[in-house]
């Protein structure tokens, strides 16, 4: 049987609340896990000595589903929040002790530099707006701790090799949460495709629906409990307002460029990955980005050496993804949806021989596991990094009007220096992300 998995190779200011030292895993290093294993072995994962501590940075919207899936676990326990709005992690850690039933257990920070600096908390998980994502990662990396990131995982393309190369570096864990790689009708459309079943595959197609464009927005008061700069970070001065640091999935930052990629860095992050992940290419990517309306190409296009075309279709398809070949189509979205035809491709079980994929059945279990295994998750960093690469370079030839040609293996722009300053951002000081 072929499987395609890839094991590991080995403060005051902003406190708000007070809290006892936990009680999970201490000091966890990639090269010496063993008295991790001894614990488990002797105790099991949900025995309070080995219970693993978690932070939660960035307390929004994103976060309260993370929150959702945490808290009524017996292995792990949430002993820390932080956001630069100081009333959000007081709110979330609030939140966490009822839950709890505890009171002063949960230290709410406004800062991540305070929350990564106390040796009990094993893993974080990041849930900022995009521009925080990397450096935030990088530092919690830094600190020796393990990483649940928000999708996209990066905010431009030079941003994710670092963050790479600190995660081996440094042997930690980094999941990507582009969740959707943890559920069976993707695995089973990706392993379709994987497979040659559908022949000679000709054309896949998303659909990633549209954001409203960015408002102008006039200046409005800075709420006392709020860092403003902190949030803005690297990103250019605004006036604050309170519709620009909004995290609803209808508009907010996610309108403006300065913040994320929007609908090719929201929803491209978890389509495109899984398109990344059917055609086998979770350390590579395509090599040409064409934007839509050039010499009257009708949708947004990349193209693999392969010559397999990625069309990003936003009305009109009757699923998430649309893969199309020679001897048949696969249509896959959430909610268990999955059809092909032939339906029969739908049911056929796969030989021995065939290649077989990661299975993970739930994003936090598999992350959870791989704090304690150290193997990679299923979204590893690589695998996140890549796939942002392709929403960038695809905003990049929209931002052009031309198309943008792409090495993937040196991860260069090819032959368009104006393209090729585009790969990174220019960042307001003092917000570097090294």
């Amino acid at each position: 049987m072929k499987h395609s998995r890839n094991p590991n190779a080995g403060g005051t200011l902003g406190m708000t609340r007070r809290t006892a030292i936990g009680t999970g895993l201490k000091g966890i290093l990639a090269l010496s896990v063993a008295p991790q294993y001894l614990r488990a072995a002797l105790a099991g994962p949900e025995a309070p000595s080995n219970r693993l501590s978690i932070g939660l940075i960035g307390n929004g919207l994103i976060c309260t589903s993370h929150y959702g899936a945490l808290i009524g676990r017996d292995d792990c326990r949430i002993v820390a929040t932080c956001d630069v709005r100081r009333s959000k992690a007081e709110a979330m850690a609030a939140k966490a002790e009822a839950a709890y039933g505890t009171s002063g257990t949960i230290t709410a920070y406004q800062y991540h530099e305070q929350l990564l600096a106390r040796k009990d908390i094993d893993a974080v998980f990041v849930c900022t707006p995009d521009h925080w994502h990397v450096a935030v990662a990088l530092a919690a990396i830094k600190a020796g701790k393990d990483v649940y990131c928000e999708k996209p995982l990066t905010l431009c393309v030079r941003e994710g090799r670092p963050l790479v190369n600190a995660a081996r570096q440094y042997g930690r864990i980094l999941q990507t949460g582009t969740q959707q790689r943890s559920n069976a009708s993707f695995r089973k459309a990706a392993e379709l495709v994987r497979n040659g079943l559908l022949g000679d595959l000709r054309v896949i197609r998303t659909s990633l629906g549209e954001f409203p464009d960015a408002p102008n927005l006039a200046e409005e008061p800075i709420p006392s409990d709020f860092d403003y700069d902190r949030w803005l970070g690297p990103t250019p001065w605004r006036p604050y307002n309170e519709r620009r640091v909004r995290g609803d999935y209808g508009g907010g930052w996610r309108c403006f460029f300065e913040y994320g990629g929007r609908k090719n860095g929201d929803w491209g992050a978890h389509h495109f990955d899984i398109i990344q992940w059917a055609l086998g290419m979770d350390e590579s990517g395509p090599v040409k980005f064409i934007p839509k309306g050039f010499e009257g190409t009708p949708y947004q296009t990349h193209v693999y050496a392969s010559g397999v075309r990625v069309e990003r279709v936003d009305q009109g398809l009757k699923s998430m993804i649309e893969f199309t070949g020679t001897k048949g189509t696969v249509w896959v979205s959430r909610d268990d949806y999955l059809e092909t035809d032939p339906p029969s491709l739908a049911k056929r079980p796969l030989k021995p021989e065939e290649v077989h994929l990661y299975v993970s059945s739930d994003h936090h279990d598999d992350f959870l596991g791989a704090v304690r295994t150290r193997q990679r998750t299923i979204s590893d960093v690589e695998t996140g990094h890549r796939s942002a690469t392709v929403c960038h370079l695809s905003n990049i030839a929209a931002h052009l009007g031309r198309p943008v040609a792409w090495d993937p293996l040196s991860e260069n722009v090819i032959g368009d220096p104006v393209a090729s300053t585009l790969l990174e951002r220019t960042r307001r000081a003092p917000y570097g992300i090294l």
